[in-house]
């Protein structure tokens, strides 16, 4: 039986237990974090590259609001297929092969994007691929980190990770807008295709490769079986739920950059955003001391929306980058949550836990788009951006009883466990 709980099944470990593992300098001392560091740094460089290059391309061709939050953020949409059918093959492939595979997607995607004067709605197939085969593999980055790290490494392994994409989105996003004043899109998309291959290259020959932890067949049942017991539990449900639809709707915001503050602008709006949360992955996973980190969950969910409310009176660029920058503070609220999840799961669905979490977290970011470019027809982008951060805060605020059952506290007391945590391994 698949048990939702803290006990620990068919672990490889790759570093001694008894290491600790809490600062900087002990997670960078384990070679393979180092190479799955640098790997999310040319993936998120790549993706950043690619997604300001088609946002620009698909607003200049077709001045639609909707269409250009969709080529930022739609293309996971795509894995809603995958999830409830496939996802539970991060756990019956190696973790290894499973993350080499979406690299070698986005490869191939922007590779072809280069092709000059494609049609608008084959630029949308492309940007689908590497998202359907990212449905089946999703999960399988974290799964890594879990067997690469020790488990007191976990979090901070989590959050540095982040950094390096809160860095690499800064980098990109600044880059690709100084690079779109001098070159077109094809160009973003060249250096992406680039960047997406050597990625896969670094994975290949950079870390080892893991058994697989559950079989290949009756993948599709098993998926489902895994998928209804995470999201019928009244204790991972809600942590689904508070990493899903409030990111989701701030998302939204920034998928109106574009349209909100033009070309260079918008590429300055993304990199402010992506130093936020480079902030706050650094304050949650090394400044702040572990007691304290599940109290900021709160505050933090809250932060990521409030600072959004001031975009209603559209103030300048240089006071809409400042308040994206504090308000993408409030995304490290996902890591504390995130180190709940792996506490109430078990270590042979892993690779599921974190997929579902990644594909429900890109599926609320593309929802999240579309509806805010749906809104920005009626509305203005800046008057749309205050009306998602509104909803935002008030979903926050609803999630707020629902989350204690997970809560540490919660999970110490001796009350009986959640019978609706039960589904066949």
């Amino acid at each position: 039986m698949f048990r939702l709980s803290a006990k620990k099944w068919n672990r490889v470990p790759t570093v001694p237990h008894d290491r600790i593992v809490r600062t900087y300098r002990e997670i960078f001392a384990v070679p393979e974090f180092r190479i799955l560091f640098l790997a999310r740094c040319t993936t998120m460089a790549a993706v950043a590259m690619e997604g300001l290059a088609l946002a620009t391309l698909v607003y200049d061709l077709t001045g639609s609001t909707v269409l250009t939050a969709l080529s930022l953020f739609g293309g996971p949409l795509i894995t809603l297929v995958g999830s409830a059918t496939i996802l539970g093959a991060n756990d019956a492939m190696g973790p290894r092969r499973a993350t080499l595979l979406m690299p070698l997607a986005y490869a191939i995607s922007c590779a072809v994007q280069v092709i000059p004067d494609l049609p608008v709605a084959a630029r949308f197939l492309l940007l689908a691929f590497p998202y359907l085969v990212g449905s089946a593999t999703s999960g399988s980055t974290m799964r890594l980190l879990h067997l690469i790290v020790p488990p007191d490494g976990f979090l901070l392994g989590r959050a540095t990770l982040n950094i390096a994409v809160g860095v690499m989105q800064v980098v990109g996003y600044a880059l690709g807008g100084l690079l779109l004043r001098l070159f077109s899109p094809s160009t973003l998309f060249a250096i992406a295709a680039v960047l997406a291959l050597l990625t896969a290259v670094v994975v290949r020959f950079g870390i080892t490769e893991r058994p697989a932890t559950q079989p290949a067949t009756g993948l599709v049942a098993r998926t489902r079986a895994v998928n209804r017991t995470l999201l019928g539990s009244r204790t991972t449900l809600p942590l689904y739920l508070a990493m899903w639809v409030p990111n989701g709707l701030i998302v939204g915001c920034e998928a109106l950059y574009v349209p909100y503050a033009s070309h260079g602008g918008s590429g300055f709006m993304f990199a402010a955003a992506a130093a936020g949360m480079l902030l706050g992955d650094v304050l949650i996973g090394r400044v702040i001391p572990p007691p304290r980190r599940d109290g900021m969950i709160e505050p933090l969910r809250l932060l990521l929306a409030v600072p959004y409310l001031g975009m209603v009176f559209a103030p300048s660029l240089p006071v809409a980058v400042a308040l994206a920058f504090v308000a993408s503070v409030g995304y490290a609220a996902s890591l504390p949550l995130q180190e709940r999840l792996v506490e109430h799961t078990d270590d042979d669905v892993r690779g599921q836990v974190f997929g579902l979490y990644g594909s429900g977290l890109m599926v609320g970011q593309a929802v999240g788009a579309a509806i805010g470019g749906a809104v920005a027809e009626v509305l203005s982008p800046a008057h749309t951006m205050g009306v998602l951060a509104a909803v935002s805060v008030a979903i926050s605020l609803a999630l707020t009883v629902p989350l204690r059952a997970s809560a540490p506290a919660a999970t110490s007391s001796p009350s009986p466990p959640d019978r609706s945590s039960r589904a066949p391994r």
